[in-house]
């Protein structure tokens, strides 16, 4: 039987260092394009404060970008490390996109990035204007690949398993690359990540604003984020909604989860915008409902319904019983490769094997598994309840305040007069939210497809390697131990930059021939 101590600390290791590295990887998305953008009306303008704009916040996306890499390297060593089973099983499928990931987009990101760097006095200003935008679209790129690998896990498209090799194979790469749920993951981890790269230069501009330094590159800086920073927001909340939808069809238990909706109401169902699930008691108290939103957001319609979880429950009983078929003809399969039978059963059931396999944490044989385990492996298909419930709210929450501060600051910053400084607190004391958001939102994604590490294919307990448990406290306690000691290096290595400041080419501004200082509107 699977050890549930090693598979906890299996996904706890996992846990700790992707979420580390999901640290830095949004602000890389965000701040590369920004970072274009600048540079771009300094090709147009001939402004050198632009210039001196796109060096600065360049510093800053060296460092975090150098963090992001030395963290993602050991993400993909734990595949082999901790779930040996798992890259045994979907490594024909999973390894592909990380393959192409690692040899292109990788190393286009890193030969753009050194180009960027050492490149201002060796190449014309257009040049380097097209390496800094191929470099901003590298690092998107390397995203799509990983969001692709990450969306078959959540909806494994494009593969089949192999009676023959025992392994999942892929069948369709094309179905593979455009998974609705990869492009819908891709595109909104994307914008949450121009909204992290807006926060970021907001609340340092604000910092600096409030401080009086540097006030020519914060006002700009200022006025860039505010305005992106709009777009973001929006980006992230309509794509957001896109994702859930993309959940209807392809995850309904997450879906369910996350609403805590228990039974399946009529169409259209309301949204729960607050109440407390209980996971025990299988009902949510105190719920405030808005009705029809969940049906709208869900299905796009007024009279599909979206099955809560107890349905969803009968179902996996369901596929649970067609399971132990398909692994019954699997063993005959094992026993005489020419069983004809055997083979066309397996055909007909494949699909729910997966299900079987759920009762391996009760019974090594699913086939002897009684009524009772197979009721409780139906049951053990819903996440916990409580943990969804509330994150998902969090990350909302988070969007909708982040929109909010950046539709006041582009407010503020088309006006005639000063903004106001409040304004520039509320930029310094914003920045940890849209990381919270992108933390939990994670959070929702992964936890949530729990217990399945391939939706629907392969149970997460069955996915680790042969590992002793003193193996993973000592690695765990080892990660915990350098990512402490690298986010001092990166905290630092930042917080010396911005004290520093840009290092300036121009007297006093170079805006335009004769101008001083301006207000802080706008500026081309």
């Amino acid at each position: 039987m699977i050890d549930p101590l090693l598979v906890d600390l299996s996904r706890l290791q996992f846990a700790l260092t992707a979420l580390y590295h999901f640290l830095f990887v949004p602000l890389t998305l965000g701040l590369s394009i920004l970072i274009a953008m600048m540079e771009t009306v300094y090709v147009m303008t001939r402004r050198t404060i632009w210039r001196d704009m796109t060096k600065f916040w360049g510093v800053l996306f060296g460092i975090n970008f150098a963090l992001g890499v030395a963290t993602g390297i050991t993400m993909e060593f734990q595949f082999g490390m901790n779930w040996a089973y798992y890259s045994h099983y979907v490594g024909d499928v999973f390894g592909a996109p990380l393959a192409i990931e690692g040899l292109m987009a990788f190393f286009l990101e890193a030969t753009f990035v050194g180009l960027f760097f050492f490149g201002w006095d060796r190449l014309s200003a257009r040049a380097h204007l097209a390496v800094t935008w191929l470099m901003a679209l590298a690092t998107n790129f390397s995203a799509l690949w990983i969001l692709i690998a990450n969306g078959w896990m959540q909806n494994p498209v494009g593969a089949a398993f192999n009676v023959d090799t025992m392994r999942m194979e892929v069948t369709d790469f094309v179905a593979v690359l455009f998974n609705p749920v990869a492009q819908a993951k891709f595109v909104h981890t994307v914008s949450a990540g121009y909204l992290i790269g807006a926060t970021f230069v907001l609340g340092v501009s604000g910092w600096y604003l409030l401080k009086g330094r540097h006030v020519a590159l914060a006002k700009r800086s200022f006025v860039i984020a505010s305005a992106f920073g709009v777009a973001a927001s929006l980006s992230v909340i309509v794509l957001g909604d896109e994702s859930g939808y993309a959940l209807t069809d392809n995850q309904r238990m997450k879906l369910a989860a996350i609403e805590a909706m228990w039974k399946t109401e009529p169409a259209p169902a309301p949204f729960t915008a607050i109440g407390i699930p209980s996971q025990s008691a299988r009902e949510t108290r105190f719920a405030i409902h808005i009705p029809w939103v969940m049906g709208l957001i869900g299905t796009r319609s007024i009279d599909k319904t979206i099955p809560g979880i107890d349905e969803l429950v009968g179902r996996a009983e369901q596929r649970i019983r067609d399971g132990i078929v398909a692994y019954d003809a699997l063993e005959k399969i094992k026993a005489d490769r020419k069983d004809a039978a055997a083979r066309e059963t397996f055909a007909r059931t494949q699909h729910d094997l997966g299900y079987a396999l759920l009762l391996r944490q009760y019974i090594e044989d699913p086939r002897q598994a009684s009524e009772q385990q197979i009721k409780a492996a139906a049951w053990s298909t819903v996440p916990h309840v409580p943990s969804l419930f509330f994150s998902f709210r969090i990350m909302v929450a988070c969007g909708f305040v982040m929109l909010g501060i950046f539709l006041v600051s582009l407010w503020h910053t088309m006006r005639e007069e000063e903004a106001p400084r409040w304004l520039f607190r509320l930029a310094v004391l914003s920045l940890p939210l849209p990381w919270l958001a992108a933390e939990v939102g994670w959070f929702v994604a992964e936890f949530g497809r729990q217990p399945w590490i391939i939706e629907g294919v392969l149970p997460t307990f069955l996915a680790t390697s042969a590992l002793g448990v003193g193996d993973l406290l000592i690695t765990i306690a080892g990660f915990t131990l350098l990512y402490g000691v690298l986010a001092v290096i990166e905290v630092k290595l930042m917080l010396a930059a911005i004290r520093k400041g840009p290092e300036v080419a121009h007297v006093l501004d170079d805006y335009a021939p004769g101008r001083s200082a301006p207000s802080p509107q706008p500026a081309a």
